[in-house]
């Protein structure tokens, strides 16, 4: 690099990573973080464990990897292409960020042009992007299908629910019904649906997904421990679950803002109480916020560094 050219390099760097900074606040701005509603939580309700929390952020971590290389092998399925594991966990938590804005469409669209960039096509990407949403809405649905009873005065609930969602599963992998749902679930993203979809491929993508929300839920599990709430793996797991597939179908909240903490306290207040709940909620929020936004931050940064190197080198 000549001397000249020095100190445009270095502006141009600056400026990228004041441009991250100033989009990570954003970000945990839209994510209800402000340092006033913070303040209003009761530190004394949590008794901290940092072994436990080091524990949930390094597995809700693994979880956002393994839901980045599901992207991927549904990316090479329908024939979009290939993405080394790498370049898929560094485009998926890139692309990740665009969910804290209003509408759901954002996550999906930043993801086909970030795989452009590694020459797979746009179209394959977002189509990939589509199909593991669904997969994951399902893994998550049949974890968070266990809180249901809790909200239920009539016992038999604890069977006919459960069993009418996982029946419909089942069926939802039939050859016809799985083109038919897939056919409305892309008309509803308003993206085009690739041919030849397998209810094969769709069973293993599910399975795949449901074993990324073991993940997710153990992660939130840990994390509850490490706070100083003892809840039962199996209660945690499902109120987790079924609070985020209730806050992803609020299409006006960005990330779920609001709707999943207030049905993560109500399926938890039962549990720990009205308090610990509200607190337990409010820190799960700031939690998987900073998990998610601090390494894709981080990979945002170092590729912003690499481009300009490129296109100085260039």
């Amino acid at each position: 690099m000549s001397p000249r050219a020095t100190l445009p390099y270095t502006l141009s760097v600056l400026g990228k990573v004041l441009a991250s900074i100033a989009v990570t606040w954003f970000i945990v701005s839209q994510a209800g973080l402000s340092i006033e509603e913070l303040g209003r939580i009761d530190m004394g309700i949590f008794d901290i464990r940092a072994g436990w929390l080091g524990a949930s952020c390094l597995i809700l971590l693994g979880g956002f990897f393994s839901t980045a290389v599901i992207w991927a092998l549904i990316v090479r399925d329908i024939g979009g292409g290939g993405l080394t594991w790498g370049e898929a966990v560094v485009a998926f938590m890139i692309g990740n960020l665009a969910r804290y804005v209003p509408g759901k469409v954002w996550q999906i669209a930043a993801l086909g042009a970030l795989a452009r960039e590694r020459g797979v096509s746009a179209t394959g990407a977002t189509a990939a992007a589509v199909l593991g949403q669904g997969a994951g809405l399902i893994g998550a649905v049949l974890i968070g299908v266990v809180s249901i009873p809790s909200l239920a005065t009539d016992n038999i609930s604890l069977w006919i629910v459960p069993t009418a969602l996982l029946t419909a599963t089942l069926l939802g992998l039939s050859p016809v019904v799985f083109n038919a749902v897939c056919r409305i679930w892309f008309r509803v993203a308003r993206i085009e649906a690739p041919e030849g979809l397998s209810n094969r491929d769709g069973a293993r993508w599910i399975i795949l997904s449901f074993g990324s929300w073991c993940m997710y839920t153990g992660a939130f599990w840990a994390f509850s421990r490490g706070l100083g709430f003892d809840i039962g793996l199996l209660s945690s797991a499902s109120a987790f679950a079924a609070a985020y597939v209730l806050g992803y179908l609020a299409i006006f909240a960005p990330a779920g803002l609001g709707v999943r903490e207030g049905f993560l306290i109500a399926l938890l207040s039962s549990s720990i109480g009205v308090a610990s709940a509200t607190g337990l909620a409010a820190a799960a929020r700031l939690w998987i916020t900073s998990v998610e936004v601090i390494p894709a931050a981080t990979f945002w940064i170092r590729r912003v560094n690499n481009d300009g190197r490129t296109h100085d080198h260039g």
